[in-house]
């Protein structure tokens, strides 16, 4: 089996440490690096070449928001997985435009972390419940503002579809979102493809981050 090599940037040593105790048992993981700083980690992204790294926000010379965009404009397929104690919307949405593909608290478990990993790796987006709760509260109110002009303020999504969004930024695959409101697939299918014309996006991670940007979910 391949392994994901993924690289660490937090300027901590005890939650490098950390991450790396609770992923070393994990035989698809390796380990290729670590990052104390932003600069560092646009470095070492570029010279290791990792499938993933855990990008801390907080950090000196150049914080992960940063380190994040100067990444993905080298390397745009890079998978960047946000790891912070901010469960703000501004650090969430901020990190989403610049690149990332999931949000973690640094209050989650190892197997949240093991579990975001997988999914960044197959090209989803993950976000923990904490942060998509914060995502879908925070910006909901925004749908009906009248100063909204888009065209998506305009046009409301319905129950079903804000249900959908709302499970697709939990991380949960159509199959899973099918079983879990019992419907069939299809359906699941059907309403995620309306979704992406919706918003005029080609995947789910842009469909998150419009969403985001936007400042409501539908």
């Amino acid at each position: 089996m391949t392994k994901v090599k993924i690289l660490i940037a937090d300027d901590h040593q005890i939650i490098r440490d950390g991450i790396k105790g609770m992923l070393e048992d994990v035989k698809w993981i390796e380990i290729l690096g670590e990052a104390e700083n932003g600069e560092i980690a646009v470095a070492k992204a570029e010279v290791l070449n990792p499938d993933l790294i855990i990008m801390d926000i907080s950090m000196p010379e150049k914080n992960g928001m940063e380190a994040t965009e100067q990444i993905i404009e080298k390397q745009p397929n890079m998978k960047i997985l946000a790891l912070s104690m901010h469960d703000d919307e501004r650090y969430i949405q901020k990190m989403l435009e610049k690149g990332a593909m999931g949000y973690i608290l640094k209050s989650s478990g190892k197997q949240e972390l093991i579990d975001a990993i997988q999914v960044l790796i197959q090209g989803k987006s993950y976000f923990s419940k904490e942060v998509s709760d914060v995502m879908m509260n925070k910006y909901m109110p925004a749908r009906n503002s009248s100063s909204g002009k888009s065209h998506i303020s305009m046009e409301p999504l319905t129950n079903r579809q804000l249900e959908i969004l709302k499970l697709v930024a939990d991380g949960l695959t159509n199959h899973e979102i099918a079983d879990k409101l019992y419907i069939s697939q299809r359906t699941v299918d059907s309403h995620r493809r309306n979704l992406l014309d919706k918003f005029e996006v080609k995947n789910t991670a842009e469909l998150i981050k419009y969403a985001v940007q936007k400042g409501m979910v539908g």
